[in-house]
């Protein structure tokens, strides 16, 4: 259920209300305009990254609301089920304890007891941009071989074979601009994370 803001005012003079109703996985966002011409309804509705607002007599408005909800709102559940996309917060709580943003930028710092290969402190430093741009630390979340060689210390001949290699299998794409850098991919993300937990043990 969901209320909207009611107000009287005097004559000629308008009085804004405002209620938020959040209810996952939408939230609603009701304001009710009245005026000595007018009294109109403004209504958000932000499901997700999907923001839509209807506007009229509260009855239009109403009708509107519940036709877009009941239309709408299954679909985008169905959608969530195929979605697949990472965002920075997600990755923090997954790489935390592998990855820090230090002044001297993004970095992989791991325990002396763990062991991980090249390829996958490769692929890590390339998240540590993505989580470094996504927070405003970096303006560009690609690297250049010399760019990870600095961070990490790894042989560049290694980090070279290392992204070919992930970059054939999809995990890693050259930046359309600057070919020279490299980026990691959703399905790159996807592929560290069946792989790191399978080296590391809880704790380390």
């Amino acid at each position: 259920m969901y209320s909207i803001g009611e107000g009287r005012t005097s004559r000629g003079s308008k009085c804004n209300l405002t209620n938020s109703i959040y209810s996952p996985p939408f939230v609603l966002q009701a304001k009710t305009i009245m005026s000595q011409a007018e009294n109109e309804v403004n209504v958000t509705v932000t499901i997700g990254d999907v923001k839509v607002e209807f506007s009229g007599s509260a009855e239009t408005v109403t009708a509107s609301v519940m036709n877009f909800l009941l239309k709408e709102v299954p679909s985008m559940d169905l959608a969530r089920k195929i979605l697949l996309n990472y965002a920075a917060q997600e990755l923090i709580e997954t790489y935390s304890h592998l990855i820090k943003i230090t002044p001297e930028g993004p970095r992989v710092i791991l325990n002396t007891d763990v062991k991980l290969s090249d390829k996958d402190i490769v692929a890590l430093q390339l998240v540590a941009a993505r989580i470094a741009k996504d927070l405003g630390r970096l303006q560009d979340n690609s690297m250049q071989v010399s760019d990870i060689h600095a961070a990490t210390a790894l042989n560049p001949k290694s980090i070279s074979s290392r992204i070919s290699e992930m970059v054939k299998a999809g995990h890693v794409a050259r930046d359309e601009k600057e070919p020279s850098k490299y980026r990691i991919t959703t399905a790159g993300i996807h592929w560290l994370n069946s792989t790191i937990p399978k080296k590391i043990r809880p704790g380390q």
